[in-house]
């Protein structure tokens, strides 16, 4: 896997690309106080605003599993208006919104089954102003026969194209997030993917930790797949493709053996100037770089540290671009 190199009509999108030379802002994925260490007492999602504000953030990502904000909870226009009013009342933007899905796993659920779930989120995304929604493939890496494999994937394409379709008309962008932890995380899957499912409305959300403990092989099923150069080379592989960003540290191991253990940055190997060198067309154009403290247990310190580093960062590549 040394050698992978983009699809020609990938290189062709990435020539085409506008770079509009804004600064993004810097959100905050909910989800760090909700998971892992705290699944036990999660924070309120009002709590986590709180921490999010006051912390220097611009933004934050909603974690759209309970007890933060679910769309069948709030299903009537007033409960949204109420949560975009407090959302607002902390000085913070929304940059995207991470529902639970688990019930209607794309390769093995209806489109209809898809769509249902995919039309209360957006309903629920359109009264917040929310034009980012993260999915993933929620089954687990699993060793599946050929025929088998290949019906999964088409469903899949077809799911997460006909969502984006749906979707576009809300003006909602769909990410899917690859990760060590769900099927298709090999970098040549990953790619193949993207190109079946090929929808302007759809984007790939490039996790920098991901990114690494996936370019390292983990949890990939069959033999490993590698990129020598780690989340750096995955990024150049896939740039053509990025529309959203989780940037966190790694050392390519895993949490839990399921999936990449996310870490304070500078405690890992993430060579982030060279995942933004990578993505150089794409990263200074988003509207929102988003920070991802999954799991981490020390995220009350180091989710306030990560503001600095993130602004530093963001200088950096804005000055480079």
């Amino acid at each position: 896997m040394a050698g992978i190199e983009p699809a020609q009509g990938a290189r062709a999108v990435d020539e085409h690309v506008v770079v509009n030379q804004h600064s993004p802002g810097i959100s905050f994925g909910s989800w760090a106080f909700a998971f892992g260490p705290f699944a036990e007492a999660p924070w309120s999602f009002e709590r986590v605003c709180a921490f999010v504000a006051e912390a220097g953030y611009d933004g934050v990502e909603i974690n759209g599993f309970r007890p933060h904000p679910h769309p069948h909870d709030f299903n009537t226009a007033y409960k949204r208006s109420e949560l975009a009013k407090k959302i607002a009342g902390f000085g913070l933007g929304v940059s995207g919104y991470a529902p639970d899905m688990t019930t209607v796993a794309p390769a093995i659920s209806s489109t209809t089954a898809y769509l249902r779930e995919i039309d209360a989120t957006r309903a629920f995304c359109e009264a917040l102003n929310i034009t980012t929604l993260r999915v993933d493939t929620v089954s687990p890496p699993t060793n599946l026969d050929v025929a088998t494999y290949e019906e999964r994937f088409a469903q899949l394409a077809r799911n997460f194209v006909a969502a984006a379709d749906r979707l576009e008309s809300s003006g909602i962008q769909l990410v899917w997030e690859f990760e060590p932890g769900f099927w298709l995380n090999k970098p040549s899957e990953v790619v193949r993917l993207l190109e079946a499912a090929s929808h302007p409305n759809l984007r790939l959300l490039f996790d920098t930790s991901h990114a690494l403990t996936s370019a390292m092989g983990r949890r990939q099923t069959g033999e490993p797949e590698l990129l020598p150069g780690g989340e750096v080379q995955f990024a150049q592989l896939v740039a053509p493709y990025v529309g959203h960003l989780h940037l966190i540290d790694s050392v390519g191991d895993l949490h839990d053996e399921e999936t990449s253990e996310h870490l304070p940055f500078g405690s890992g190997r993430v060579d982030f100037d060279g995942v933004m060198e990578a993505l150089r067309r794409s990263a200074p154009s988003l509207d929102w770089w988003t920070v991802d403290f999954c799991f981490w247990s020390g995220v009350q310190v180091d989710g306030i540290s990560a503001v600095p580093f993130m602004k530093e960062l963001r200088a950096r590549t804005m000055a480079a671009s």
